[in-house]
């Protein structure tokens, strides 16, 4: 049995089965990354429940594993040379779990590249702008008088739905005919922004009808309709 006394976070979330793949996380936009990405490989895994709501990816035991307090993070028992790792951010997570077991990352090298773009551009892009949408139309922020913010990131957003429009010309994914990391990065992003931010008056997603085509399938493979819910809320 695998030893992860070293892992402070697992006093606070004891692992049942410590020889596989602890996910420690919330079924938000970058939540859902991880877990689909799990369902969508077959690798064997235990989830943990981290109520942000409640501060608890502020405790100690969280921050001695993503310093950042944020979800998700991971620690694979068996990680490279057969050593434990602990891992955060959601694109570093899902770069090493398609290297981990050869899925959903193209082997050809310029394609392997390619793909990576796309992840980073998520992570770089389409999470901070759509979340800044988020806050702005849908939480606290909407209660400022002072709509420029609200402006800036809505118009920002729209382009980079437009980014996303012109990629998906001709193509059924990100990449083209395989489902990868990229399109696991991003769908559920943009299905946040729809059903969760109703940001439909602030964004007009009747302009991106392919992307929005393409979330719909990619919210729809079974993978990602059971992550939707892990870990499970209670």
């Amino acid at each position: 049995m695998a030893d992860l006394s070293a892992f402070p976070i697992t006093k606070r979330w004891p692992a049942s089965n410590p020889d596989i793949l602890q996910l420690y996380s919330l079924p938000t936009p970058n939540g859902v990354k991880v877990s689909a990405m799990l369902e969508e490989i077959g690798l064997p895994y235990e989830p943990h429940l981290v109520k942000i709501g409640e501060d608890e990816s502020w405790t100690p035991e969280f921050l001695s594993l993503n310093p950042n307090g944020k979800i998700p993070a991971i620690i694979d028992p068996n990680g490279p040379d057969g050593k434990p790792l602990g891992l955060f951010e959601s694109g570093a997570i899902l770069i090493y779990l398609a290297e981990k077991t050869s899925k959903l990352l193209p082997t050809d090298p310029a394609q392997r590249y390619e793909t990576m773009q796309w992840v980073f551009f998520q992570m770089a892009a389409v999470g901070p702008m759509f979340g800044q949408v988020g806050f702005f139309y849908r939480y606290a922020g909407r209660e400022w008088e002072d709509k420029r913010p609200l402006n800036r990131y809505a118009t920002e957003s729209k382009r980079l739905m437009g980014v996303l429009e012109a990629r998906l010309d001709g193509r059924q994914w990100i990449m083209g005919d395989e489902y990868t990391i990229a399109d696991v990065a991003t769908f559920p992003w943009v299905r946040n922004l729809q059903m969760f931010y109703e940001a439909d008056p602030v964004i007009g997603f009747k302009s991106f009808p392919r992307t929005m085509e393409w979330m719909r399938r990619a919210s729809e493979r079974p993978a990602s309709v059971k992550a939707f819910d892990i870990p499970a809320r209670g």
